[in-house]
């Protein structure tokens, strides 16, 4: 199965997005479609046997465009669209001057007076609405389309309003022309232009509003340079990152960002990675450390091989990851959009009761057709259709500015009803690698020389715990001492000479080597009991250091485990460790349920095992090694290099190593779905209390609407929903 994103022109609410995708996943060859109006685009998942121009017709079938694969372009800002705006409120409102002036008791033009000049005065408004009719007519063209593809949509309900008042006004204006000069008051030319008016103002900020959405994609896609510094024989060349190959030597000087993902082969530097990982501290890396596009480079001169390039750069892996979960649908966006998949169908069919109503009770024409049009108009399946979307888009993006990238939109719902959360201990609740934790130094050399020497020697060695050592001198910047005699003392440790002095390092079997007693046990007991392995350092026969190495426990996991108690949520550690050794560290770090003594392939029976008793339950692991029980569970978070994203199977990835980021998602989803649930009351009640005043059950209260006042209650749900849903961004 192939998998694509593509881009869709001609949606303007929900029913369009819902129309579009029943029919695409009516289609042999394709498995699944989903469709968002937010982004106007569909993830569609197909089989071999259809090429990317059957999807294009497919689209093209029901009624829309496609623009070919999504690509996140760079801001290009363009005014035709509001100057057109501003054009078309002047003649608005030069429109209603003329055709309400008369009313409100304003200076009537003379020559376009109503009493004195009919006919000049239904030409005018004739003349005045012709514009307006051409700038609706992307609007009328989508309603047509739409209704003969059966997918009626907003602008299918606009379409019929503006059409049934044009025609009748129109029917009027020869009338005024054949010398009726008493049809001059059933000219609803202005209601047709105003009605088009407010609907292209409302959807020109509309639009504006949902570029705030997607700005997080297209920060990710701004932050890559265009070009790059390439070392040659003959010094630098700048050149397009479409001429970088893989394996060519890039230059990154102060100030400039990374151009591609690559590997570090000379100089070192600090790094902001913070647009992509969600950290805000700076990153030391030097020789054979990775770097991502679009990272800055700090204070450091290197030079770095380049290793992945445009689509299989970490910022496009991360772009497709966020376009492909905003395509994708949280359950009550599902029940969201079967509703309104009902509702312009329920609206032309209210609107053409209510017609006939008032025909019925032998209400005048232009009274049955005022009402007929308000109904259509006053109508918004768009609040409706926005409710979820958008709230999701937004979410999406502002979890990605913080460096977590959620595979699907119903990991957001999901995750507030999070009420357990199982933690891997290697890796996750620990960093996963050995690091020195204490040093009980009996010599006159300082700890660092003691470092020093240690890790040199152990350069030659590899076992794990030598990188403890050799890390250590690298994060300190010393240098490595010239080691000679290197031996390896099976069981016991290594010996080694350096400036003429003999180094043994080892385990406590070490003394037997000496045939001498162990002195401090005691000392040994002590970092036993706090999970360390023991290296002991001999310098000439006499014990100079005892050091403990252990892998040591994340420094924010305590607070993180506590914030998440402090949700009500059950913590569970996860461990391969003995009972004895797991509980030490959960003890330490607050978690009171362990689950000790498994096996990697255990774990997912573990999670099984919790889901079988109806817990929600969020797995948190390494991205690979615990692919099966991150599957498993309710919701599977990996902590994975900002470099491994396309291997992880997991439905959310961390892109740093803060667990913090955990406690955000969950706050994330809670503050996301409430903000859902006020939109779609918003939605619901919006149409339940306007739908019934402008088909006139209140009109003995003197409580109506028209087709212009219908026009722009219309926009105002839609926005309200809007700038509710971009209250999303400001979150914490």
């Amino acid at each position: 199965m192939k998998k694509i994103v593509l881009k869709i022109e001609g949606m303007s609410c929900s029913a369009c997005s819902n129309g579009l995708e029943k029919y695409l996943n009516k289609q042999d060859g394709i498995s699944s479609a989903s469709v968002n109006l937010v982004s106007a685009s569909a993830l569609i998942e197909y089989d071999d046997k259809l090429k990317i121009e059957d999807l294009n017709r497919f689209v093209s079938e029901a009624g829309f465009t496609s623009l070919g694969e999504y690509k996140v372009e760079k801001e290009e800002r363009s005014n035709k669209n509001k100057i057109l705006l501003i054009v078309f409120a002047v003649l608005i409102i030069i429109l209603m001057y003329v055709s309400m002036s008369h009313m409100i008791g304003l200076v009537e033009i003379p020559f376009l007076s109503i009493h004195n000049h009919p006919m000049n005065y239904a030409i005018c408004l004739f003349i005045l609405t012709i514009p307006f009719l051409i700038y609706g007519f992307d609007i009328f063209k989508s309603g047509y389309k739409n209704l003969i593809h059966k997918t009626p949509n907003m602008d299918t309900l606009v379409t019929l309003g503006v059409a049934c008042s044009f025609i009748y006004s129109f029917y009027n204006l020869i009338m005024v022309l054949l010398g009726h000069n008493e049809n001059v008051g059933n000219l609803y030319f202005e209601s047709s232009a105003t009605i088009i008016f407010f609907i292209k103002l409302g959807r020109f900020i509309d639009k504006k509003a949902k570029e705030k959405t997607n700005s997080a994609v297209v920060g990710l896609v701004q932050i890559t340079p265009e070009s790059a510094l390439i070392k040659t024989k003959d010094g630098e060349k700048e050149v397009t990152i479409d001429e970088v190959k893989k394996g060519d030597i890039l230059i990154c000087k102060p100030g400039s960002r990374f151009a591609v993902d690559g590997t570090i082969t000379k100089g070192e530097t600090h790094i902001d990675e913070s647009f992509i990982t969600g950290e805000s501290k700076l990153i030391k890396k030097g020789i054979n450390d990775k770097v991502i596009a679009g990272s800055i480079n700090i204070d450091g001169y290197v030079e770095y091989s380049a290793e992945k390039i445009g689509k299989n750069s970490t910022v496009s892996e991360m772009v497709k990851l966020v376009l492909e979960a905003v395509n994708t649908k949280a359950k009550i966006s599902i029940l969201a959009d079967k509703i309104c998949g009902y509702f312009v169908p329920s609206i032309i069919l209210i609107s053409g009761l209510t017609f006939l109503g008032y025909l019925i009770l032998s209400y005048p024409f232009n009274e049955s057709l005022t009402r007929f049009v308000s109904v259509l108009v006053v109508a918004c399946p768009c609040a409706l259709g926005l409710a979820t979307p958008l709230a999701c888009v937004i979410s999406e993006g502002v979890c990605a500015k913080k460096g977590i990238l959620i595979k699907s939109s119903e990991v957001l719902e999901t995750a507030s009803k999070i009420d357990t959360i199982v933690f891997d201990k290697t890796g996750t609740l620990t960093y996963g690698k050995l690091k020195i934790s204490k040093i009980h130094n009996f010599s006159k050399y300082k700890d660092k020389e003691i470092i020093q020497i240690v890790g040199s020697i152990e350069n030659n060695s590899s076992h794990p715990i030598a990188l403890a050592f050799t890390n250590a001198i690298k994060e300190e910047k010393m240098e490595f001492l010239d080691v000679n005699n290197f031996k390896n003392i099976s069981g016991v440790g290594i010996s080694a000479k350096i400036k003429n002095k003999e180094y043994y390092i080892g385990n406590n079997k070490i003394f037997k080597k000496f045939n001498s007693e162990n002195n401090y046990s005691n000392i040994e007991d002590e970092l036993s009991k706090d999970e360390n392995s023991i290296v002991y350092v001999i310098e000439n026969n006499k014990v100079i250091a005892i050091i403990g190495v252990k892998d040591i426990v994340r420094l924010n996991a305590k607070k993180v485990i506590n914030k998440l108690q402090d949700l009500n949520i059950n913590v569970i550690m996860l461990s391969g460790d003995n009972e004895k050794t797991a509980n030490i560290i959960a003890k330490n770090i607050g978690i009171k349920t362990v689950i000790s003594n498994v096996l990697p392939k255990e774990k997912t029976a573990v999670i099984r095992d919790l889901i079988s008793k109806n817990k929600n339950v969020m797995m948190v692991g390494d991205g690979i090694n615990d692919a099966p029980a991150l599957e498993s569970a309710t919701i599977g978070v990996s902590i994975s290099s900002a470099t491994d994203i396309a291997a992880s199977s997991s439905s959310v990835i961390l892109m740093n190593d803060n667990l913090e980021r955990i406690v955000d998602l969950i706050n994330i989803s809670k503050k996301t779905f409430r903000i859902i649930k006020e939109n779609l009351f918003w939605a619901f009640i919006y149409n339940i209390l306007m739908i019934p005043i402008a088909i006139g059950i209140f009109k003995p209260f003197n409580l109506t609407l028209n087709p212009m006042l219908a026009s722009i209650s219309m926009t105002i749900s839609s926005l309200c929903v809007v700038f509710n849903s971009l209250r999303l961004k400001n979150v914490k």
